[in-house]
């Protein structure tokens, strides 16, 4: 019984290597994404990209069929399984107990909210380019620089991107760990108790812990005094909140495997929990009409390169709190 599993994938990668067409696929994959695997752990890897890449064809099917408002597409995550992924990718920690010191506050939705029908802080220069937190659970890092990011373009103008590895590397004694995993309310009590974050230039990513904090005083980029919680699971608080403020910091339920491999539309699916797990950014909010129907959506930068998604973005369904989307919402103000 020991030897099935090794031979069940001999067996598979055996039937793959049958398909021309699929065999020029895979090879054509990996050198595009330059991926290289030691002989042991080639099979298992072609035998997996060959499995997700039958489940994106079968979803893109139903989609040509009008039953998703979505499309999948490979991508550079081609090559893990859904265990493997939510291990490694998804590294957001929710924050439920607040640290103590009263330097957050509660956004709450007015009454009467009087907010934009749509809004999109990249078109007003608030938003730096798509970055890539690689095969590392620094998602919260990520989210936490883009709001920072988006608070320094609105007091000074200047679009900086912020330091993730000065995050990773300065606050595990808040409680964050790296590549293992975040909060990020507590990266924006860093910057805070801190007086600073660095830029990007001076302190690049690494992508891994380094677990030696190299912040330098003389090259501080970005400051925050407090921040901000969102009224929790409040979509019109979180609109508000977008709208006033900019960009905001939240997290969503991304074990799914097609939120892994999402490429294009507005992503809506019954096996979205509201257990959130990846932190991304809301940049805005908007409409679209498809097949005679209007549809709300979440503008979310991701942080998984601009090989995902709609160079790098999701649109997410938007009305029913999808995917925990208003669930850890917050913002840094100064």
């Amino acid at each position: 019984m020991l030897v099935l599993p090794g031979l069940l994938v001999a067996l598979l990668g055996w039937a793959l290597a049958l398909d021309p067409a699929l065999e020029d696929g895979w090879r054509g994959w990996k050198s595009f994404h330059a991926k290289e695997y030691p002989e042991e752990d080639e099979g298992f890897r072609k035998e997996t990209w060959a499995k997700n890449l039958r489940r994106i064809k079968q979803h893109n099917l139903e989609a040509s069929q009008g039953k998703h408002s979505y499309h999948l597409e490979m991508n550079h995550f081609g090559d893990l399984t859904d265990e493997e992924f939510n291990q490694v990718l998804n590294g957001f920690i929710p924050d439920t107990a607040q640290q103590p010191g009263g330097m957050e506050f509660l956004f709450q939705e007015l009454a009467s909210p009087a907010t934009p029908k749509e809004v999109d802080w990249r078109v007003k220069g608030y938003v730096t380019p798509v970055k890539d937190q690689g095969l590392c659970g620094s998602c919260w890092a990520f989210s936490a620089t883009g709001a920072l990011e988006g608070l320094v373009f609105n007091k000074t103008g200047k679009l900086v991107q912020l330091s993730e590895q000065n995050l990773m590397d300065c606050s595990w004694k808040l409680g964050n760990s790296g590549c293992h995993g975040g909060y990020i309310t507590r990266a924006f009590q860093y910057v805070r108790d801190n007086g600073g974050i660095n830029s990007e230039h001076v302190y690049p990513y690494l992508g891994q812990d380094d677990w030696h904090c190299r912040y330098n005083t003389r090259d501080k980029a970005a400051n925050c005094t407090s921040f901000r919680l969102v009224k929790q699971g409040s979509e019109a608080a979180l609109e508000q909140a977008v709208a006033a403020v900019g960009p905001v910091s939240v997290a969503v339920d991304a074990r799914n495997f097609k939120f892994r491999f999402y490429r294009k539309g507005v992503f809506n699916d019954s096996h979205c929990s509201r257990t959130v797990n990846h932190a991304m950014l809301a940049v805005g909010y908007g409409t679209t009409q498809e097949d005679g129907k209007s549809k709300d959506y979440w503008i979310l930068k991701n942080s998984w390169s601009e090989f995902w998604g709609e160079q790098g973005y999701i649109r997410l369904w938007k009305g029913d709190n999808h995917c925990g989307v208003a669930n850890q919402a917050s913002f840094p103000v100064l």
